[in-house]
């Protein structure tokens, strides 16, 4: 097998889960850092749960997280077709090769009969596992079990005595005993290829050079490795990468936040902060650098810097990867992704115009450095939004105290005589800091003051930010009201 070769194969069962999505990013920096190919298949044999609205959602969502794939569903390529509903003639013909060297034989047991079995075994404490009942059928055997209506399953005859090494690329060698494995289906009653045989027949006709993927998934590989062995495949390289955890350690889950990539672009993450995010949960760079483009991660990602132990899922330092890139995203970019919010906060309505865009950039420049995810957007705005502000009973205490209207009509009679145009953060910075030499106040006896009277709330953005952004009238306004108290 000549040159790299990774996929990502999800199931269309549901939204990309968060650890989906980091299996996909490291097998695409993987295929990006060494020149290789990366390609994505759909395992949609889980007849039931799979539909072509969550197919949608994952290569949607892969798109957004900024992968592209080089062979594959939408994108075509000589070894398809890239379903696996589209392929039962390629897994059928596999089937009747390993019936033929005796390495697969049809299994008519019922569910009863195996949950018995199973039952038996664990009381024993021994694992669970198919004990071979019908190993060596004869065609009479058959031929009853079937006028008796029974319709088999396929499974795999494992070799008795072997012990299954796996070389695994993260994890080194890790051994499995064929008598723990017990014979695995590979084909169910409905003629339908169980996962562990359809993933070989894939990897092994895309020409996979290397297969990485979660942790839970290294239980299967012995049993892979079997199928290419019994096929006289070449076996592909394996990487197991570690689970995600929540902060308490348990494996991630909603209870731990969102766990699907939709609902993070529904809250307002950048995907640039997400995949910075997910690329280091579980492999480390080898410094202290924390940021990291897509492009820095294709050039430095590499298999040996991924961790074996799990990787803890921390949303503060998620948040604050988002709030950086956010910070330091392009205006316009931010701007645009921050309006769905604000018309969903019902701030804005219908299209927005070129003079109204222009006044959200302003406000977008001094919001932005106070939050970690776009849906917070409206929590910041809203005081520019409200036509007046309600002072509660803390906030009047404070516009009563002896030099508040002092101070406030000092501020008013400034603005009232600058001109519009010239209300600018320079001009407001200045005005401010000669009210205080004028007054011989303090900083906190005359910006408390105008903060509460301006937007009814003790923190917040800068006041030589936030008054350009009132412009003169709205400042006027709200200065008027206050000084009714």
């Amino acid at each position: 097998m000549s040159g790299i070769r990774v996929r990502f194969a999800p199931s269309p069962t549901g939204p990309l889960h968060i650890g989906g999505a980091r299996s996909a990013l490291f097998n695409w920096l993987f295929a990006r850092n060494n020149n290789g190919v990366f390609l994505v298949r759909i395992e949609d044999t889980d007849l039931e749960r799979s539909s072509r609205a969550s197919e949608e959602n994952i290569l949607n969502s892969l798109k957004w997280l900024g992968m592209d794939w080089d062979e594959g569903i939408e994108v075509g390529g000589e070894n398809g077709p890239y379903r696996q509903t589209e392929r039962l003639g390629i897994y059928h013909s596999c089937i009747k090769t390993l019936l033929d060297s005796g390495n697969a034989y049809y299994c008519y047991c019922s569910e009863e009969e195996l949950a018995a079995e199973r039952e038996d075994l664990m009381s024993r404490g021994e694992l669970p596992r198919y004990l071979g009942k019908c190993r060596n059928l004869t065609a009479e055997d058959r031929c009853r079990y079937e006028s008796e209506g029974r319709k088999p399953v396929l499974r795999f005859r494992v070799p008795v005595g072997q012990v299954i090494t796996v070389n695994d690329q993260v994890r080194g060698n890790v051994s499995f005993e064929c008598e723990g494995i017990g014979d695995f289906v590979i084909l169910k009653s409905d003629q339908i290829p169980t996962y562990n045989f359809a993933v070989v027949v894939d990897d092994h006709y895309m020409k996979i050079s290397h297969v990485i993927r979660a942790e839970e998934h290294l239980s299967n590989t012995p049993r892979q490795i079997l199928l290419y062995q019994a096929l006289g495949w070449e076996v592909p390289q394996f990487a197991h990468i570690s689970l995600i955890l929540g902060q308490d350690r348990s494996k991630m889950s909603k209870r731990h936040g969102a766990t699907s990539i939709e609902q993070y672009i529904s809250l307002g993450y950048l995907p640039e902060a997400l995949v910075n995010f997910l690329a280091l949960l579980g492999w480390s760079p080898g410094g202290e650098e924390e940021i990291f483009t897509l492009d820095l991660l294709k050039k430095q990602f590499s298999l040996d810097r991924v961790a074996k132990n799990p990787a803890v899922f921390n949303m503060e330092k998620l948040n604050w990867l988002n709030g950086y890139y956010i910070r330091n995203a392009d205006i316009d970019r931010i701007t645009e992704l921050a309006v769905p919010f604000l018309k969903s906060a019902g701030y804005l309505v219908g299209d927005v115009s070129q003079e109204q865009f222009s006044w959200l950039k302003k406000l977008m420049s001094v919001v932005r450095d106070y939050i970690s995810c776009l849906s917070e957007v409206p929590l910041y705005a809203d005081l520019f939004f409200k036509e007046k502000i309600i002072y509660d009973e803390a906030a009047w205490d404070i516009l009563r105290q002896e030099q508040a209207p002092v101070v406030l009509s000092c501020l008013r009679d400034k603005i009232s005589s600058m001109e519009k145009d010239d209300i600018t953060e320079g001009a407001i910075k200045k005005t401010l800091k000669a009210i205080t030499k004028e007054l011989g106040l303090g900083g906190k006896l005359v910006y408390v003051p105008i903060r509460i009277a301006l937007t009814g709330k003790t923190h917040g953005p800068e006041l030589y930010q936030v008054i350009p952004l009132f412009g003169r009238e709205v400042t006027l306004a709200r200065l008027d009201d206050s000084l009714k108290a």
